[in-house]
């Protein structure tokens, strides 16, 4: 019998589960936990979304575990894993983050500062003045069927006093696509809180991944970026498209990763900040800063006022042509 709860909850409750019966291999089930949420299929975990991580200034899912079993986004720097690039701290696997909210910046954390900083502590002090945060407020929705699962939450954007600026709904839906591939749909509602908050043209901003090491162009093992313009590798930095993919090997398999753009999100179609290095995001603020545009594109809302980001992410086996990625942003797009 179909088990469904919606209710409010906080991280702090004690553990939730909700399953259908005995688990087949494919039945997605969710769980909250006093640190996060999290999800499995078969009984085996997919993703957590990291709510309770006091190192960081942002919710993230971690790990992603892929179709084939293997994780398919960078460890660091939640774990050390030998042979992983550990630059950029605040890549952390899956979040969204942006560099000037009111020029505060939930980008960048702590971690960053400090490395920065190299043991000046008056240069780090200086720094964390600007140093915001995106706040994970409540678990607004868990709910499951044997066939997906919902996870919404509220979060707070706040300047360093923790004074909002800013809040979001982001609902999660997670689900199978019929070759066994993964899929988040993301749909984050942004609502402004002060009046004339501005989330400012920024190259760092945007729903973000970092893909696992040897995925990246740079490890030189195979990884590659395709958008559905055509562009390839460095080429597809800043590039406006319907969709991204980041593929390449993880284990001796190869991998990888689509993020697709609705067309009624927020500025469809996105530019992409993508890099040979691994980080992956749909940034629709950096319109001159990403997308090389002639004008700046600062996104100002009144008390009250909203826009929406919509995405499916993709975690398959093979490349964007195996996976029929531009099918799946034509199914996408109608609605499937």
């Amino acid at each position: 019998m179909l088990q469904k709860l919606h209710r409010t909850l906080t991280t702090a409750l004690l553990p939730l589960f909700f399953a259908v019966g005995s688990l087949s291999a494919n039945e997605i089930t969710i769980k909250a936990e006093a640190d996060g949420v999290s999800i499995m299929i078969g009984g085996k975990l997919f993703t957590k979304y990291i709510t309770g991580d006091k190192a960081t200034n942002k919710p993230y899912f971690y790990p992603v575990i892929g179709p084939t079993g293997q994780a398919m986004t960078r460890a660091y720097p939640m774990e050390d894993v030998e042979g992983e690039a550990q630059d950029h701290p605040h890549h952390r696997s899956f979040w969204f983050g942006h560099q000037f909210v009111n020029d505060f910046d939930t980008w960048h954390e702590e971690l960053t500062l400090i490395e920065r900083a190299k043991g000046d502590a008056g240069k780090l002090e200086e720094m964390k003045k600007r140093l915001g945060a995106s706040v994970h407020r409540e678990v607004l929705e868990v709910s499951a069927d044997k066939d997906s699962a919902i996870l919404k939450t509220s979060t707070d954007y706040t300047d360093p006093a923790g004074a909002v600026l800013a809040s979001d709904v982001r609902t999660f839906t997670f689900h199978l696509g019929d070759d066994g591939s993964r899929i988040v749909d993301a749909d984050i509602v942004f609502t402004g809180v002060k009046e004339g908050v501005i989330f400012a043209d920024a190259k760092d901003a945007g729903l973000s991944l970092r893909v696992a090491h040897s995925m990246s162009v740079n490890a030189r093992e195979g990884g590659r970026i395709a958008t559905s313009g055509g562009a390839l590798n460095e080429d597809a930095w800043g590039k406006r498209a319907d969709w991204c993919d980041f593929n390449g090997p993880v284990d001796g398999k190869k991998l990888g990763i689509a993020v697709l753009n609705h067309p009624s999100s927020f500025r469809y179609p996105t530019p992409w900040h993508a890099r040979t290095y691994g980080l992956f995001t749909a940034n629709p603020f950096g319109l001159k800063t990403v997308a090389g545009e002639g004008q700046e594109g600062p996104v100002t809302l009144k008390k009250g006022e909203s826009f929406t980001m919509r995405h499916r992410v993709i975690f398959h086996a093979g490349d964007e042509t195996d996976a029929n990625i531009a099918g799946a942003w034509e199914r996408y797009s109608a609605g499937k």
